[in-house]
């Protein structure tokens, strides 16, 4: 792992890495059938990852939008297991398994950066695995399992600032080989879900088109505040959770940083799955 060992015996990810300052991502991950559903056009897009980002991280930190807690928390182990998190599904998605090793020197790393940066109270799980929001894209994007993998939790009491600059804490680790990644939802109305065929209605396009029109111009904090500012935006999200993980990869990358629509596709009527990577400036 690139690491250094200091002189009070504290391990650090090292800054100084011989490759390149890595790009942030959100990933839209859908439903969990994605890891089994060939038809799902974001699972085709996802097992081609490796040929367009082509850069191997050293470790992968997951923020997921199935993973809320009052107070920012990091797992904290040396082997991941697979959570479950779901129900009434087809009994071959529950044979499943990505088992990635942990990252404890990340998880460590990630506790520091936020501590450093006004986030006072940081705890550690030290028995939690990886939800399906961070094991269904990764079991497709890295099927090898051989990176290792820390997630963060998001605070659905909180709102979309708080969540940006929370990512602005972590923007070291992109230094450091480290992919922050954010896996949630572009559009997350489960209420409005239904079978494929339909067109989406002019609510969730209109926000989904919104959403990228204020990636791609730079107004991010826009986004900060999409629920004022966005149409239908409490439509989109009734819920933050599965939005909040966009805005730590963005403020993670910095407001800067050049955002690219490297996905778009919509299942189950409602439910877009357009991804966003985030550059910053060289």
């Amino acid at each position: 792992m690139c690491l250094l060992h200091s002189l009070n015996q504290k391990y650090r990810f090292c800054s100084v890495c011989e490759r390149g300052m890595m790009d942030t991502v959100f990933i839209s991950h859908g439903s969990p059938t994605m890891a089994i559903d060939e038809s799902i056009t974001a699972r085709k897009f996802l097992k081609t990852w490796q040929q367009i980002f082509k850069e191997r991280p050293k470790a992968i930190l997951v923020i997921s939008g199935h993973w809320e807690t009052k107070e920012p928390t990091v797992n904290v182990v040396n082997r991941n297991e697979t959570i479950y998190d779901f129900y009434d599904l087809p009994t071959s998605m529950y044979k499943l398994k990505y088992t990635p090793p942990g990252a404890p020197l990340l998880a460590k790393r990630v506790k520091e950066l936020l501590m450093e940066n006004g986030f006072n109270s940081v705890h550690e799980d030290k028995t939690r695995g990886v939800d399906h929001g961070a094991w269904v894209p990764l079991m497709l994007m890295y099927p090898e399992a051989d990176i290792p993998v820390c997630q963060l939790s998001v605070q659905t009491d909180r709102d979309g600032t708080y969540h940006y600059n929370l990512g602005k804490a972590l923007a070291p680790l992109r230094e450091e080989g480290i992919l922050i990644m954010g896996s949630g939802a572009s559009t997350h109305n489960l209420g409005t879900m239904r079978p494929g065929g339909s067109p989406a209605p002019s609510w969730a396009l209109q926000f989904d088109t919104w959403l990228k029109n204020a990636l791609l111009e730079g107004r991010y904090e826009d986004v900060n505040h999409y629920d004022s500012r966005a149409p239908y935006g409490k439509m989109a999200h009734p819920s933050p959770d599965h939005f909040y993980p966009l805005h730590v990869a963005m403020g993670a990358a910095g407001e800067n940083a050049k955002a690219k629509l490297v996905h778009h596709s919509w299942d189950h009527v409602t439910l877009s799955y357009a991804s966003y990577q985030f550059t910053a400036p060289k």
